[in-house]
């Protein structure tokens, strides 16, 4: 399903990365958070494609389908 996300556990703690770097899928989304735009992660990593952006985004987006929020019962003092 994913070809340019891959985890291991020697990179990164198994965090998932794009393959043959070690700039991970949280990362992206962090300088996406920060205001960066795909054009500028680009300039500043050249050896990251579009492509890998892409599919790291995709990649987040599925993980975070299968989330549950689970609320907690409110703590009054």
């Amino acid at each position: 399903m994913y070809t340019r996300i891959v985890s291991d556990p020697a990179i990164l703690g198994g965090k998932p990365i794009v393959k043959g770097t070690r700039i991970s899928v949280e990362f992206l989304l962090e300088l996406f958070a920060s205001g960066a735009t795909r054009e500028d992660i680009l300039k500043a990593y050249a050896h990251l494609t579009a492509e890998d952006i892409e599919e790291a985004l995709r990649y987040a987006a599925e993980v975070l389908k299968h989330d549950r929020v689970i609320p907690l019962a409110e703590h009054r003092t």
